[in-house]
């Protein structure tokens, strides 16, 4: 299928690896010219010579913080700039945060700022321009598994859910869709290292936990962004959309 996004712009955040780069890879493999921003340079540097290796046109690094406020405002000016317009945005950076209960406010803030609150300010800062345009795609990555014990991070993703649903339904008659994709168990830096740093780790979660049997690849993500970002995708809106191997245990 082609996804007719040769024309297309694309912002993607926490793009410096795992499925943020994913994410930019298909998204400049369909032709759309990405602008990437994360913290870490040299990751995004090698990023742009894998594309641009692959055949896809070289994208545009952004360097900053997005749980900095200011850097937001930075990073949607910057690419704005460089791109021309930003036709999609990949909210894609975030991170696990196991918390204890009697966790101080300061990690709490952290974790929102992250997983919820950046998310939240850029797609506030490029949705006037999308608006007026009458046409815009904005894709979160959330998480998937029903938390098994207290974690600031799913907190913070059930409320980007939410906010997610009710901001795509004020925006759906001027073109612009909102949709959000909770992974799974992807092959990544974080799941990796942190969250099952031994094969034999990863083999019991799987045995317990994935039907499909294995963890995915941030392609496996990167594809159904760009789908939803495509003229294809115009009458699916507000939805979360699980790609994690058939993880999750909610019913819905």
């Amino acid at each position: 299928m082609d996804l007719d996004l040769a024309s297309r712009t694309a912002l993607v955040t926490g793009a410096s690896s795992g499925i943020g780069a994913g994410i930019a890879r298909v998204l400049a493999g369909e032709g759309a010219h990405v602008a990437a921003t994360a913290r870490r340079g040299e990751l995004l540097e090698k990023l742009v010579q894998e594309i641009t290796a692959a055949g896809g046109r070289p994208p545009v690094i952004v360097l900053g913080d997005i749980t900095d406020a200011g850097d937001v405002a930075r990073i949607a000016s910057e690419a704005t700039a460089a791109l021309g317009r930003i036709d999609i945005l990949v909210n894609s950076a975030g991170g696990s945060r196991p918390i204890a209960t009697d966790a101080a406010d300061a990690a709490w803030d952290e974790a929102f700022a992250l997983n919820f609150t950046a998310a939240r300010r850029l797609s506030e800062a490029v949705l006037p321009a999308m608006r007026a345009r009458r046409w815009g795609r904005i894709v979160n990555i959330s998480g998937s598994m029903e938390p098994r014990s207290l974690n600031a991070a799913s907190a913070a993703k059930a409320a980007l859910h939410l906010w997610a649903k009710g901001l795509s339904c004020d925006v759906a008659a001027e073109g612009v869709t909102i949709n959000t994709i909770p992974p799974g168990r992807i092959n990544s830096e974080q799941i990796l290292n942190r969250l099952h740093p031994t094969e034999e780790a990863r083999q019991a979660f799987i045995a317990r936990n994935i039907p499909a049997g294995y963890f995915g690849e941030p392609e496996d993500i990167g594809h159904l962004v760009a789908f939803l970002a495509s003229p294809q995708a115009r009458y699916i809106t507000g939805a979360v959309i699980p790609v994690d191997g058939g993880m999750h245990f909610f019913a819905h």
